[in-house]
């Protein structure tokens, strides 16, 4: 269900989708995630989702003009996964309010599992 915010000019409606790419790209900037994870409807599998599909890691709720986001996440081996999921938890609220003017109510943040850099 689209936001929408209504001003003096007229009616901005903001779909989830937008609010599902703004925050999953400022999840994936977050140092120490190094990826997105979507479960598949059928089997409960973990994918490991690319820059192209990274909203499907993301599940935007929006309940009367605010937003719940849910982002499912891989860590890299050896952070502190406390500090990233705070780190991304604070990143992801601060872009979706700064950019579409919503409030959020919260920012859930799953780690899936960890990756072990191979080189």
């Amino acid at each position: 269900m689209p936001s929408m915010i209504i001003n003096p000019l007229g009616k901005i409606h903001i779909v989830d989708e937008v609010v599902a790419t703004i925050a999953g790209h400022a999840a994936a900037e977050t140092y120490g995630i190094v990826g997105m994870t979507a479960k598949t409807a059928g089997d409960g599998i973990q994918n490991l989702l690319g820059i192209e599909n990274i909203k499907k890691g993301v599940k935007v709720t929006t309940n009367e003009g605010s937003v719940d986001i849910d982002i499912h996440v891989v860590v890299e081996y050896g952070v502190s996964i406390i500090a990233v999921a705070n780190s991304a938890l604070e990143n992801v609220h601060f872009k979706v309010s700064e950019m579409t003017g919503l409030p959020v109510n919260s920012v859930n943040v799953a780690v899936d599992g960890v990756r072990v850099n191979e080189n």
